[in-house]
């Protein structure tokens, strides 16, 4: 017969139904908030917490605490004004206190009467002739009757709507009551212990949060720095750690092939750039050669800032696996972006004699029939493309190397399922992932953990900083009188117009009127318009006309957050900044600052602000720097909004937060190694105990 400690530790992986007085309609609201198990439950912390553990005098209340309060009701009265509401009149001696109730019954008006002792708990507010509870918790107490108060503070959960605190509290209370070091042991190793935390163990952490002793430090507990909650968050993130080792594990387990090229054909591009490379570009591309070389896949992330020299560091990786032997692919996550890779990378290796192709959703039947036939006869070498590289239809000849651009657009697993067009029986394609949306490194260990990270953190040559001003837009006409002056300086300059409505339609409608009004305001000026919903030869068309210096002027939707580099653009208008995000903002500021000459950014803002929209511009007027806005754009916005949460593969974490336990990521690596070094065994209970039903990374 089991033990009673191994039925508990089962009991704990139970649906939640097992419990009592969860129902179907309960089941199906606590699944809306993540409980699904009763394990769930204990990981589903408190938001806050209330303080009932002790009766706060009248005379010393103070509007907006939170406070239990016992008195006598001296009057009850309803009054009539602009809504009715029933006013209890209540006093201990040392103060008084009105308990406001708009809605309430005839019987409660009858109990709640003169002379009746009472106790309440709610928020004290300022009413219009006194302190103030509107619609408090209360219960009503015999004269002589003592009742004790709580002698633990009262957790206040998230939750969802129809289900009440009451009842999660009841829950958590029958999910508490089966915990102990048998039916949840203990499994980090001291070599891995957090020292802060050292005193707590899995088992205790997770009943000093849900119920914190009368003493507990309940703002360390508020702010999520309490070691009980510190513990609990190294541990998930802990697993998450191990949850992306094992897949690169897995990953190494496979073998590539190994590509030694024909350096000549590397020289070849770098003799025809008219630039040299960085010392950055230089040191990444060795990295990237070395991993090429090894007989396993490479999984490398390169992260870079908007304009320091990522695509010809992917270039130079595709001749190498071509000149070895192999085809590349690069995917990228937009038409457009991907338009561009297919004419960067056609200019730079069609001299070399490598063919490329172009494959996206919008090609003709027949166009698309020729480029699968030569991508599987192997006549294509290089293949840049959209999402229509994912189908089943695409087949490659000798697929060696899989670039990815915009990596956060991608999740895990599209990056697997790309990887996988190059799978024969035991070898797998070299993988090569992209950014230039630089993200904080705390956040990079924990979302591509199973990459090798390089970063391109040299500009090259010649790029000047671009001085960033915030205007309201009634200032309209000092900025096109601006506009005007840079022009007739033989500046060129960009106007963007960004998303007002939904509709892609009324979008490029608004970006049209704001070209004629231009237009109409400069008649001196030779301004041109690209939005998403024109053909791509028209398109192309402008953007030509604008590299060659044929237009002054610019127009353009947020299409030209990767569009073409034109030196001479020194002036860039966003109109209605406040709507992007940093990341956004800091790709469109790119498209200048690219010569010589001094450039400006003008993000125009229609008032009043929000607190966060005054927070992204102030940022970007403050730097140019790529990480440093990367990291307040993870602080305003978050880590799911910055990466996708649902796309990369990152898991929803129930107890950690990727912004306020920044301080843990930063060991997480090392804790890992720990672990699996000194007690392997432990790793895999780790992560099935935090994610065993909410990751599946299927076939690596």
């Amino acid at each position: 017969m089991e033990s009673t400690a191994v039925m508990a530790g089962e009991w704990l992986s139970q649906p939640v139904t097992s419990l009592k007085g969860v129902g179907g309609k309960v089941a199906e609201r606590l699944s809306k908030i993540g409980i699904e198990q009763v394990q769930d439950l204990l990981f589903h912390l408190p938001l806050r917490y209330q303080d009932r553990t002790r009766l706060m005098p009248l005379g010393a209340l103070r509007p907006g605490q939170e406070v239990l309060i016992e008195g006598t009701i001296q009057l009850s009265q309803v009054k009539f004004g602009r809504r009715r509401s029933l006013l209890c009149h209540i006093s201990d001696g040392t103060g008084a206190v009105v308990l406001r109730f708009f809605h309430f019954s005839k019987a409660q008006q009858e109990q709640l009467a003169k002379g009746r002792r009472i106790r309440c708990f709610a928020e004290v507010r300022n009413g219009p002739s006194s302190l103030e509870m509107v619609h408090p918790e209360y219960q009503l107490i015999a004269a002589e009757g003592i009742v004790p108060v709580d002698n633990e503070l009262t957790p206040v959960y998230p939750t969802t709507e129809g289900l009440h605190q009451l009842s999660l509290r009841k829950l958590m209370k029958q999910a508490l009551a089966i915990l102990d070091q048998d039916s949840m042991p203990e499994l980090l190793p001291v070599s891995s212990r957090l020292h802060q935390a050292a005193d707590f163990s899995l088992v205790d952490a997770l009943k000093y949060v849900h119920q914190p002793p009368p003493d507990a430090a309940v703002d360390e507990l508020l702010e999520r720095k309490h070691p009980a909650q510190k513990r609990l968050a190294y541990e998930e993130l802990l697993a998450q750690q191990l949850t992306m080792k094992k897949l690169r594990a897995q990953t190494q387990h496979h073998t590539a092939p190994i590509l030694r090229g024909d350096k000549q054909y590397r020289q070849q591009l770098l003799s025809a750039l008219p630039f040299p490379l960085t010392g950055a570009q230089q040191s990444v591309i060795d990295e990237i050669l070395q991993d090429m070389a090894e007989p396993h896949p490479m999984q490398r992330l390169v992260q870079g800032d908007v304009g320091s020299g990522k695509t010809v560091v992917a270039a130079l990786a595709a001749i190498e696996a071509v000149s070895a032997g192999c085809q590349a692919v690069m995917m990228a996550p937009t038409e457009l972006l991907a338009e561009q890779h297919y004419r960067t990378f056609a200019n730079w290796l069609t001299p070399l004699g490598i063919q490329v192709g172009w494959c996206a959703g919008k090609q003709t039947a027949s166009q698309r029939k020729q480029v699968l036939a030569e991508l599987e006869s192997g006549e294509i070498k290089v293949a840049v493309g959209t999402h229509a590289l994912f189908q089943d239809e695409v087949v490659f000849n000798n697929l060696g190397l899989v670039i990815i651009d915009e990596q956060h657009r991608f999740g895990v697993h599209q990056r697997l399922a790309l990887r996988d067009k190059g799978r024969d029986v035991n070898s797998m394609p070299h993988q090569l992932v992209m950014t230039a949306t630089p993200i904080p490194r705390t956040l990079a260990m924990t979302a591509y953990a199973d990459l090798n990270v390089s970063i391109i953190d040299e500009m090259p040559p010649g790029r000047t900083p671009v001085t960033t001003v915030v205007v309201p837009d009634n200032r309209r006409q000092d900025v096109i009188d601006r506009v005007h002056a840079a022009c007739q300086q033989q500046r060129q300059v960009y106007w963007v117009c960004t998303l007002i409505e939904e509709s892609e339609h009324l979008q490029c409608q608004a970006a049209e009127d704001t070209a004629t009004l231009l237009q109409d305001s400069l008649p001196d000026l030779k301004i041109g318009l690209v939005h998403g919903r024109m053909k791509t030869v028209d398109k192309d068309t402008v953007m030509n006309a604008f590299k060659t210096g044929a237009l002054d002027m610019l127009v353009a939707t947020t299409v030209i957050e990767v569009g073409v580099d034109v030196p001479n653009a020194s002036l860039m208008v966003i109109e209605n900044a406040e709507r992007l995000g940093l990341a956004q903002l800091h790709q469109l500021r790119g498209r200048v600052g690219r010569g010589q000459i001094e450039s400006h950014c003008v993000l125009m803002y229609h008032p009043p602000l929000s607190e966060n929209g005054q927070a992204r511009l102030k940022c970007l007027r403050e730097t140019n720097d790529g990480f440093v806005i990367a990291q307040r754009d993870l602080e305003i916005r978050g880590p799911g909004e910055v990466l996708g949460t649902r796309q990369t593969g990152l898991p929803q974490f129930r107890v950690a937060d990727l912004i306020e336990d920044q301080d843990l990521l930063a060991v997480m690596d090392r804790a890992a190694r720990a672990i699996l070094k000194d007690a392997p065994e432990h790793a895999e209970a780790l992560v099935n105990r935090w994610f065993a039903h909410k990751l599946d990374f299927g076939n690596v």
